[in-house]
């Protein structure tokens, strides 16, 4: 259970958290040995039970806010100042209501007795298994500050590619919802009183016309069946990609989409090989580090692949030549291992192929933009087009025989 407690130091300074225990006086026994008084102690009863999978009310914290705050707690180590007060300041600093909460948590741990890595630990929502895994192996040999700034280094960049997909995607985005807003409301508000004008003139629809009316009507039917039957189906379709064979399925599917498979492929290849970099420079043996990338890959295909690697490296095989044996592994990546096992420079070449990846995930991505947006544009003028047509061809036709 998490108790919300406010106490003061042996200097007077008023200090507020939470604390995990399993009754109330164990929790007051743990913050009397953190040296703390405490004024005040209640349990913290959330709205929704613990660990709800589907509903979960707290504050996100943002991948920036992390890389933040590991630039400012290494600069504050580095300076001389404490763990549990360094963290300390850093929950008053900070404007996400997210990251505050986790890390009064944390340092409530912290003065039980607990060390950082194991803190971070409870807090998985927050800090990704790699990011915990770095910060243990600082704290055991005494790099903490190094580690910190690295995986600072590393999820900056993660964001920064993730943040310019993003903006690319902006505008065909803005178009296609204004195209479709543009032809709902000439199909919605324009055409019905039109039609009902059409049929009091007595004249003939073109076919255009009949058709569009055909489907507008359909709409207003069955709309809300049709909308009941879409939302089922993506119900069902999220269900069995939530399961560990579903998931495996849509990723084997994502990597072998024409176009965007490639795409896909490159810049997962292009985290594991940063990741595999970051975690053997910190000194990891090389089998934990492919388990500990496989486990923080967002693709179940690349993942297992790792895994099979792994299994080659126990059986004395190496990195490049279990590698060699999966298609999933480019021509590239599996080359420069074999020069990193080679000449003792694995962590170098690892980055270099992670840097060459990226910059062909950046061209990649201009070009594949470069092709949507025109086709977007195009198709959605096309279908502006036609419905424009379907309306005033009719009202055309029916002023010429009034003359």
């Amino acid at each position: 259970m998490d108790y919300a407690y406010i106490s003061y130091t042996e200097n007077r300074q008023i200090v507020k958290g939470t604390v995990s225990a399993s009754s109330v006086q164990a929790a007051e026994e743990a913050l009397v040995k953190a040296g703390y008084h405490v004024i005040n102690l209640k349990e913290v009863v959330p709205f929704l039970p613990r660990g709800s999978k589907y509903f979960s009310f707290a504050p996100r914290v943002k991948t920036a806010e992390i890389v933040t705050f590991s630039r400012q707690l290494a600069l504050l180590i580095e300076s001389g100042v404490a763990l549990a007060r360094g963290l300390e300041l850093l929950q008053k600093q900070s404007t996400s209501k997210g990251l505050s909460r986790v890390l009064g948590k944390v340092v409530s741990e912290l003065r039980s007795g607990s060390t950082l890595s194991a803190a971070l630990d409870n807090h998985p929502e927050v800090f990704p298994l790699i990011y915990r895994k770095m910060v243990g192996v600082g704290e055991k040999s005494g790099e903490l500050p190094v580690m910190l700034r690295n995986l600072a280094d590393h999820f900056e960049k993660e964001n920064a590619a993730v943040k310019k997909i993003k903006n690319a995607l902006a505008y065909p985005a803005i178009v296609l919802v204004v195209a479709i807003v543009v032809v709902a409301v000439i199909v919605t508000v324009v055409l019905p009183p039109l039609a009902g004008l059409f049929a009091s003139l007595g004249s003939e629809l073109p076919a255009m016309t009949r058709a569009l009316l055909a489907v507008v009507g359909f709409l207003t039917d069955h709309g809300l069946h049709l909308l009941l039957g879409l939302l089922g189906l993506a119900l069902v379709v999220i269900a069995y990609i939530k399961s560990p064979g579903g998931r495996y399925q849509w990723d084997r599917l994502r990597l072998n989409l024409p176009l965007v498979g490639r795409l896909v492929l490159t810049g997962e290849l292009a985290r594991c090989c940063r990741s595999l970099a970051m975690l053997f420079h910190a000194g990891l043996p090389l089998p934990e580090v492919l388990r500990l990338t496989g486990q923080v890959s967002g693709n179940c295909v690349v993942a297992r692949a790792l895994s099979d690697v792994e299994q080659g490296m126990i059986r004395g095989e190496g990195l490049s030549r279990p590698m060699s044996r999966n298609s999933i592994f480019l021509p590239l990546m599996v080359e420069m291992a074999k020069v990193g096992e080679e000449t003792g420079n694995l962590t170098g070449t690892l980055m270099t192929v992670a840097e060459n990846y990226e910059v062909d995930v950046e061209d990649r991505t201009r070009t594949l933009l470069g092709m949507i947006e025109p086709a977007i544009t195009v198709l959605m003028g096309l279908a502006v087009a036609f419905v424009a047509l379907s309306v005033f061809t009719p009202i055309y036709s029916s002023l010429r025989s009034l003359r």
